[in-house]
Protein backbone atom coordinates (compact mmCIF):
# COMPACT_ATOMS: atom_id res chain seq x y z
CA UNK A 1 0.00 0.00 0.00
CA UNK A 2 1.52 3.24 -1.02
CA UNK A 3 1.36 6.37 1.72
CA UNK A 4 1.81 9.56 1.60
CA UNK A 5 5.21 11.26 3.22
CA UNK A 6 3.08 14.34 3.81
CA UNK A 7 6.02 16.81 3.23
CA UNK A 8 8.17 15.23 6.26
CA UNK A 9 10.70 13.78 3.41
CA UNK A 10 14.16 13.90 5.19
CA UNK A 11 15.42 10.99 6.36
CA UNK A 12 18.75 11.54 9.00
CA UNK A 13 21.27 8.74 9.66
CA UNK A 14 23.19 9.65 13.02
CA UNK A 15 26.50 8.57 14.66
CA UNK A 16 27.93 7.19 11.72
CA UNK A 17 32.10 7.74 9.98
CA UNK A 18 32.73 9.28 6.99
CA UNK A 19 35.82 9.22 4.60
CA UNK A 20 35.59 10.74 1.47
CA UNK A 21 32.52 8.84 0.81
CA UNK A 22 30.86 9.00 -2.71
CA UNK A 23 27.33 10.73 -1.76
CA UNK A 24 26.06 9.71 -4.98
CA UNK A 25 26.79 5.70 -4.16
CA UNK A 26 24.82 6.47 -0.83
CA UNK A 27 21.52 8.01 -1.99
CA UNK A 28 21.28 5.18 -5.24
CA UNK A 29 21.67 2.59 -2.32
CA UNK A 30 19.09 4.13 -0.57
CA UNK A 31 16.87 4.79 -3.26
CA UNK A 32 17.45 0.81 -4.16
CA UNK A 33 16.26 -0.44 -0.64
CA UNK A 34 13.23 1.95 -1.59
CA UNK A 35 12.54 0.56 -4.43
CA UNK A 36 12.36 4.30 -5.88
CA UNK A 37 14.28 5.96 -8.92
CA UNK A 38 17.63 6.89 -8.07
CA UNK A 39 16.75 10.60 -9.05
CA UNK A 40 14.66 10.81 -6.10
CA UNK A 41 17.23 10.74 -3.56
CA UNK A 42 19.66 13.30 -2.68
CA UNK A 43 22.05 14.32 -0.11
CA UNK A 44 21.00 17.19 1.07
CA UNK A 45 23.21 17.86 4.52
CA UNK A 46 26.34 16.19 5.54
CA UNK A 47 27.98 17.06 9.13
CA UNK A 48 30.86 15.25 10.73
CA UNK A 49 28.76 12.12 12.08
CA UNK A 50 25.22 12.35 10.61
CA UNK A 51 24.34 12.61 6.78
CA UNK A 52 20.90 13.78 6.03
CA UNK A 53 18.87 12.34 2.58
CA UNK A 54 15.53 14.03 1.04
CA UNK A 55 12.97 11.83 -1.12
CA UNK A 56 11.63 13.52 -3.51
CA UNK A 57 8.88 10.70 -4.02
CA UNK A 58 6.06 11.74 -1.86
CA UNK A 59 4.45 8.18 -2.69
CA UNK A 60 5.94 5.22 -1.67
CA UNK A 61 5.21 1.72 -1.01
CA UNK A 62 4.94 0.79 3.21
CA UNK A 63 6.56 -2.70 2.15
CA UNK A 64 9.30 -0.74 1.02
CA UNK A 65 10.54 1.03 3.90
CA UNK A 66 8.71 -0.40 6.93
CA UNK A 67 10.93 -1.87 9.62
CA UNK A 68 13.88 -1.31 6.75
CA UNK A 69 16.17 -0.10 9.24
CA UNK A 70 18.88 -2.96 9.03
CA UNK A 71 18.77 -3.34 5.04
CA UNK A 72 19.19 0.09 4.62
CA UNK A 73 22.78 0.00 7.12
CA UNK A 74 23.52 -3.39 5.37
CA UNK A 75 23.33 -1.57 1.95
CA UNK A 76 25.15 1.64 2.78
CA UNK A 77 28.00 0.24 4.34
CA UNK A 78 28.87 -1.50 1.06
CA UNK A 79 29.47 1.82 -0.34
CA UNK A 80 33.18 2.77 0.37
CA UNK A 81 34.15 5.15 3.05
CA UNK A 82 30.64 5.03 4.88
CA UNK A 83 31.07 3.56 8.60
CA UNK A 84 28.94 2.43 11.28
CA UNK A 85 28.96 2.81 14.91
CA UNK A 86 27.65 0.78 17.57
CA UNK A 87 25.48 4.41 18.47
CA UNK A 88 24.34 4.67 14.49
CA UNK A 89 20.66 5.49 14.47
CA UNK A 90 17.87 6.27 11.04
CA UNK A 91 15.47 9.05 12.56
CA UNK A 92 12.83 11.53 10.28
CA UNK A 93 10.10 13.56 11.79
CA UNK A 94 7.34 11.72 9.49
CA UNK A 95 6.27 8.52 8.68
CA UNK A 96 9.55 7.45 7.09
CA UNK A 97 10.50 7.00 10.81
CA UNK A 98 8.68 3.43 10.20
CA UNK A 99 11.78 2.18 8.95
CA UNK A 100 13.14 1.72 12.78
CA UNK A 101 9.73 -0.81 13.25
CA UNK A 102 10.27 -4.12 14.26
CA UNK A 103 10.72 -6.02 11.02
CA UNK A 104 8.49 -9.05 12.40
CA UNK A 105 6.03 -6.94 12.95
CA UNK A 106 5.52 -5.44 9.88
CA UNK A 107 3.18 -7.81 8.27
CA UNK A 108 0.32 -7.42 10.99
CA UNK A 109 0.88 -3.61 11.43
CA UNK A 110 0.66 -3.21 7.18
CA UNK A 111 -2.70 -5.39 7.19
CA UNK A 112 -3.95 -3.57 10.26
CA UNK A 113 -3.28 -0.32 7.88
CA UNK A 114 -4.96 -2.35 5.63
CA UNK A 115 -8.37 -2.93 6.99
CA UNK A 116 -8.56 0.75 8.79
CA UNK A 117 -8.02 1.95 5.19
CA UNK A 118 -10.43 -0.60 3.59
CA UNK A 119 -13.05 0.65 6.01
CA UNK A 120 -12.26 4.64 6.15
CA UNK A 121 -13.01 4.14 1.79
CA UNK A 122 -16.20 2.42 2.17
CA UNK A 123 -17.70 5.15 4.72
CA UNK A 124 -16.38 7.81 2.84
CA UNK A 125 -17.96 6.34 -0.64
CA UNK A 126 -21.40 5.94 1.30
CA UNK A 127 -21.22 10.01 1.80
CA UNK A 128 -22.72 12.20 -0.53
CA UNK A 129 -23.63 15.91 -1.27
CA UNK A 130 -26.22 17.37 -3.50
CA UNK A 131 -25.45 21.13 -4.71
CA UNK A 132 -28.32 22.55 -7.07
CA UNK A 133 -26.55 25.74 -8.75
CA UNK A 134 -28.55 28.82 -10.55
CA UNK A 135 -29.70 32.13 -9.89
CA UNK A 136 -33.56 30.83 -10.67
CA UNK A 137 -33.20 28.50 -7.47
CA UNK A 138 -31.21 30.94 -5.17
CA UNK A 139 -33.81 33.38 -5.72
CA UNK A 140 -36.17 31.78 -4.95
CA UNK A 141 -37.90 31.85 -8.30
CA UNK A 142 -38.09 28.30 -9.26
CA UNK A 143 -38.43 25.17 -6.31
CA UNK A 144 -35.64 23.02 -5.91
CA UNK A 145 -37.13 20.02 -6.02
CA UNK A 146 -33.65 18.02 -7.29
CA UNK A 147 -31.80 18.14 -4.08
CA UNK A 148 -34.84 16.22 -1.98
CA UNK A 149 -35.38 13.47 -5.00
CA UNK A 150 -31.46 12.82 -5.70
CA UNK A 151 -31.40 12.41 -1.73
CA UNK A 152 -34.40 10.20 -1.15
CA UNK A 153 -32.80 8.13 -4.01
CA UNK A 154 -29.67 7.57 -2.40
CA UNK A 155 -30.54 7.20 0.90
CA UNK A 156 -32.09 3.80 -0.33
CA UNK A 157 -29.21 2.80 -1.57
CA UNK A 158 -27.35 3.58 2.27
CA UNK A 159 -25.78 6.66 1.40
CA UNK A 160 -25.54 9.64 3.88
CA UNK A 161 -26.74 12.74 2.35
CA UNK A 162 -26.49 16.19 2.93
CA UNK A 163 -27.70 19.02 1.17
CA UNK A 164 -25.16 21.47 -0.07
CA UNK A 165 -25.82 25.30 -1.13
CA UNK A 166 -27.33 26.41 -4.14
CA UNK A 167 -24.22 27.62 -5.85
CA UNK A 168 -23.92 30.66 -8.24
CA UNK A 169 -22.96 30.25 -12.25
CA UNK A 170 -19.49 30.74 -11.36
CA UNK A 171 -17.07 28.47 -12.47
CA UNK A 172 -14.42 29.65 -10.08
CA UNK A 173 -16.80 29.69 -7.18
CA UNK A 174 -18.75 25.98 -8.23
CA UNK A 175 -14.60 24.35 -8.57
CA UNK A 176 -14.10 26.14 -4.95
CA UNK A 177 -16.97 24.25 -3.56
CA UNK A 178 -16.71 20.72 -5.47
CA UNK A 179 -12.62 20.80 -3.90
CA UNK A 180 -14.28 21.76 -0.33
CA UNK A 181 -16.43 18.40 -0.69
CA UNK A 182 -13.45 16.36 -1.45
CA UNK A 183 -11.42 17.72 1.36
CA UNK A 184 -14.43 17.15 3.63
CA UNK A 185 -14.80 13.66 2.89
CA UNK A 186 -17.58 12.66 0.68
CA UNK A 187 -17.05 9.95 -1.61
CA UNK A 188 -19.62 11.56 -4.29
CA UNK A 189 -20.34 14.88 -5.19
CA UNK A 190 -23.78 15.39 -7.40
CA UNK A 191 -24.73 18.64 -9.22
CA UNK A 192 -27.83 19.80 -10.79
CA UNK A 193 -28.30 22.35 -13.44
CA UNK A 194 -25.82 24.51 -15.36
CA UNK A 195 -24.37 22.29 -18.14
CA UNK A 196 -26.46 23.61 -21.13
CA UNK A 197 -25.19 25.90 -24.12
CA UNK A 198 -25.98 29.41 -22.68
CA UNK A 199 -22.74 31.43 -21.34
CA UNK A 200 -24.40 31.31 -18.04
CA UNK A 201 -23.92 27.30 -17.70
CA UNK A 202 -20.94 27.04 -16.17
CA UNK A 203 -20.59 23.34 -14.18
CA UNK A 204 -18.93 21.16 -16.75
CA UNK A 205 -16.27 23.76 -16.70
CA UNK A 206 -16.19 23.76 -13.22
CA UNK A 207 -15.66 20.12 -13.25
CA UNK A 208 -12.90 20.04 -15.68
CA UNK A 209 -11.04 22.59 -13.19
CA UNK A 210 -11.10 19.95 -10.66
CA UNK A 211 -10.54 17.31 -12.70
CA UNK A 212 -8.77 18.01 -16.28
CA UNK A 213 -9.45 14.27 -17.58
CA UNK A 214 -13.20 14.60 -16.64
CA UNK A 215 -15.88 12.81 -19.22
CA UNK A 216 -18.20 15.24 -20.54
CA UNK A 217 -20.45 13.74 -22.98
CA UNK A 218 -23.17 15.80 -25.48
CA UNK A 219 -26.78 14.91 -24.30
CA UNK A 220 -27.15 17.09 -27.52
CA UNK A 221 -25.22 19.09 -29.89
CA UNK A 222 -26.15 22.63 -30.70
CA UNK A 223 -25.10 25.14 -33.19
CA UNK A 224 -22.87 27.63 -31.81
CA UNK A 225 -24.17 31.13 -31.96
CA UNK A 226 -27.84 30.20 -32.64
CA UNK A 227 -29.84 32.40 -30.43
CA UNK A 228 -28.89 31.92 -26.73
CA UNK A 229 -26.70 28.61 -27.84
CA UNK A 230 -22.61 30.20 -26.97
CA UNK A 231 -21.47 26.51 -26.86
CA UNK A 232 -21.98 23.93 -29.29
CA UNK A 233 -24.10 21.30 -27.09
CA UNK A 234 -25.20 20.67 -24.06
CA UNK A 235 -23.05 17.67 -21.87
CA UNK A 236 -22.92 15.97 -18.64
CA UNK A 237 -19.64 15.69 -16.39
CA UNK A 238 -18.40 13.06 -14.52
CA UNK A 239 -14.91 13.58 -12.62
CA UNK A 240 -13.24 12.08 -9.98
CA UNK A 241 -10.30 12.93 -7.82
CA UNK A 242 -8.74 10.31 -5.40
CA UNK A 243 -11.98 8.64 -4.07
CA UNK A 244 -14.64 10.90 -5.06
CA UNK A 245 -16.79 11.42 -7.76
CA UNK A 246 -18.31 14.33 -9.27
CA UNK A 247 -21.64 14.24 -11.28
CA UNK A 248 -22.99 17.23 -13.10
CA UNK A 249 -26.55 16.62 -14.42
CA UNK A 250 -28.89 18.90 -15.83
CA UNK A 251 -31.78 20.78 -14.14
CA UNK A 252 -35.17 19.86 -15.66
CA UNK A 253 -36.29 17.08 -12.82
CA UNK A 254 -37.22 14.78 -15.80
CA UNK A 255 -34.05 14.42 -16.67
CA UNK A 256 -32.59 14.76 -12.88
CA UNK A 257 -34.92 11.63 -12.09
CA UNK A 258 -33.48 9.75 -15.41
CA UNK A 259 -29.93 10.50 -14.23
CA UNK A 260 -29.73 9.73 -10.60
CA UNK A 261 -31.32 6.49 -12.01
CA UNK A 262 -28.70 5.88 -13.77
CA UNK A 263 -25.58 7.24 -11.59
CA UNK A 264 -27.10 4.43 -9.32
CA UNK A 265 -27.29 2.06 -11.41
CA UNK A 266 -23.28 2.63 -12.02
CA UNK A 267 -22.45 3.10 -8.86
CA UNK A 268 -23.93 -0.37 -8.03
CA UNK A 269 -22.29 -2.00 -10.80
CA UNK A 270 -18.51 0.12 -10.30
CA UNK A 271 -18.40 1.40 -13.65
CA UNK A 272 -15.39 4.18 -13.98
CA UNK A 273 -16.06 7.73 -14.49
CA UNK A 274 -15.94 7.40 -18.76
CA UNK A 275 -18.42 4.25 -18.49
CA UNK A 276 -20.74 6.09 -15.73
CA UNK A 277 -21.04 8.99 -18.03
CA UNK A 278 -21.69 7.41 -21.11
CA UNK A 279 -24.45 5.91 -19.33
CA UNK A 280 -26.11 8.72 -18.33
CA UNK A 281 -25.57 10.90 -21.00
CA UNK A 282 -26.93 8.16 -23.31
CA UNK A 283 -30.10 7.84 -21.38
CA UNK A 284 -30.72 11.73 -21.42
CA UNK A 285 -30.31 11.73 -24.96
CA UNK A 286 -32.88 9.39 -25.59
CA UNK A 287 -35.09 11.46 -22.91
CA UNK A 288 -34.82 14.40 -25.24
CA UNK A 289 -35.72 12.80 -28.56
CA UNK A 290 -38.39 11.41 -27.33
CA UNK A 291 -39.45 15.13 -25.88
CA UNK A 292 -38.82 16.02 -29.82
CA UNK A 293 -40.82 13.41 -31.31
CA UNK A 294 -43.78 13.82 -29.02
CA UNK A 295 -43.76 17.97 -29.54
Amino acid sequence: MKLNLLEKTELWINNVVLNNVNLTDLSNKLADVLEIDHSKVFVVDVRETHITFDILERFIDAENFFGKKDKIFQELSKVEGFKLTEKSDIHSDGILNMINLNEEEVPNIINRMKQMTAEIQQNVSKRAIVFPTGFEVKKGYIKDTNTPYIAEKLKEHSYKVTFGEILDDDKEYIASKIYDAVLQGYGLIVLTGGVGAEDKDKTVEAILEIDPQASTPYIVKTKKGTGRHLKDGIRIGVGKVEQTLIVALPGPNDEVRIGIEKLIEALKSGLNKEETALLIADALSKRLIEKIHNC
